[in-house]
């Protein structure tokens, strides 16, 4: 059931990076959790803001769920079905729920991600793309 009326922004200045154990350097923010996706009416059973610090890592493991993980700050290297490989901000990876992944920073700098952890399975409902409607809102941009 949907609860969510209003559109709320997460300041990202505002969320406190939290450690992951027992991972080596990854610091996340959690930005959409299971609470949060029961309000909004949608599946999701996380959304992560991460960070790697150098020579940090999110050690090899694997989910019940699948994962898409989008790199948007630096060079990382991908655990990707068995053979460590190099990528850099931009790119995407989808991690099917039971494959081992493993993501290391490989930079100079802290690596950053948006990860996006979402259900698997044959009860999952079939997903179409969206559709979008304007309305005239009345708002000047400021």
């Amino acid at each position: 059931m949907i609860t969510a009326t209003k559109t709320v922004v997460l300041e990202g200045e505002s969320l406190t990076w939290t450690p992951i154990d027992p991972h080596p350097g990854l610091h996340h923010k959690e930005i959409v959790d299971a609470a949060t996706a029961d309000a909004l009416g949608i599946t999701v059973s996380s959304i992560l803001w991460e960070k790697i610090g150098l020579n940090g890592m999110v050690l090899p493991h694997y989910h019940n769920v699948a994962e898409i993980i989008h790199i948007t700050v630096g060079k990382v290297k991908l655990l990707c079905n068995g053979e460590w490989l190099s990528f850099k901000a931009g790119d995407t990876f989808q991690v099917p729920a039971g494959t081992v992944h493993s993501v290391a920073n490989d930079d100079i700098i802290p690596t950053e991600q948006i990860s996006i952890f979402l259900p698997a399975g044959d009860q999952v409902p079939a997903n179409r793309f969206f559709d979008t409607f304007l309305v005239e809102a009345g708002v000047a941009r400021g």
